[in-house]
């Protein structure tokens, strides 16, 4: 495995080997504490990031590994005018992995192209999180037992929304699997998205503006914020932002096995009530994204 750059540079078999590796990850870490020692990787966020960041970060310092990098711009080179092939190929030649976040579409896959060294895409733009979507995906596969199967709500900003475009990609990987997409009507899916993967991968999926019509056939819901980073006009955010608010009341409505999971950070999309119930599984989600980053982190350094 060279680079990943776009979920759909992993095959199913490859997906599945993930998930294999994290969840024995999970169960004997101590096993996997030092496979790493001597491995170096360097985080490159051009774009500020917590939790991706520090699960990445987290993850090889529980290999035993070692960290360099910036979370910020204003902290490298590239504030005075450094290209990015020039800033990969320095960087390259100092560490063996590099994870990079950008807020320009196709930046991480540009960066490959000049890199001697694993490139990991942490999120490029409103294009692709090809990381988030392996958390998703091993998050689902625990709680659910399964991928196949289900029918999976996408509710909010799914025009922006890179994590959403990225999940989508791999679900269409998976056996049986149905699509609701909930949003308004400025912030749908993408036309590129329907027409080359959900209709030429022949995906049912239906579009509807409401929560409230769709929750009680939903097994996992996916709740996603409305980004404000991604909007030229603020009068667009401000009119979108709280179109979706996940709340007790709604949750009467949907059923006893729901799986409820948000790629975070959350604005208001799901009310802090919702925290208590046992089908709100989000946070048990971030700490599956540091799992499944130790076992892609091992793959891409062939590490065992």
């Amino acid at each position: 495995m060279k680079h990943l750059i776009d979920s759909m540079d992993l095959s199913i078999e490859e997906l599945e080997e993930l998930f294999t590796l994290a969840k024995d990850i999970i169960k004997n870490e101590d096993r996997y504490r030092l496979v790493c020692e001597k491995k170096l990787m360097s985080t490159l966020f051009f774009e500020p990031s917590t939790r991706t960041r520090f699960s990445f970060e987290a993850a090889m310092l529980r290999l035993g590994g070692k960290i360099i990098g910036f979370s910020e711009v204003s902290s490298s080179s590239v504030s005075k005018g450094e290209s990015l092939p020039d800033t990969i190929r320095t960087v390259g030649s100092y560490v063996d992995l590099i994870v990079m976040r950008h807020p320009k579409e196709g930046a991480p896959r540009y960066a490959s192209l000049t890199s001697d060294v694993p490139i990991i895409n942490a999120g490029d733009g409103g294009h692709q999180h090809p990381t988030q979507t392996l958390t998703d995906l091993l998050t689902i596969k625990e709680i659910k037992g399964q991928i196949e199967n289900q029918t999976i709500g996408l509710c909010g900003d799914l025009k922006f929304g890179r994590t959403v475009h990225s999940l989508i990609k791999s679900l269409s990987k998976y056996k049986e699997v149905k699509l609701i997409l909930i949003s308004p009507p400025e912030l749908r899916i993408p036309e590129y998205i329907k027409k080359e993967i959900l209709i030429k991968e022949n995906i049912p999926f239906v579009e509807v503006e409401t929560l409230e019509e769709v929750m009680n056939d939903i097994d996992v819901l996916y709740m996603t914020r409305v980004q404000k980073e991604r909007f030229f006009n603020e009068a667009d955010y401000v009119r979108l932002k709280d179109t979706y608010i996940l709340d007790n009341k709604k949750l009467l409505f949907a059923k006893e096995d729901l799986a409820i999971l948000h790629p975070l950070p959350r604005v208001n999309e799901i009310s802090p009530e919702v925290d208590s119930d046992p089908r709100a599984v989000y946070f048990k989600q971030a700490k599956f994204g540091m799992y499944v980053r130790m076992a892609l982190i091992i793959k891409m350094l062939e590490a065992i």
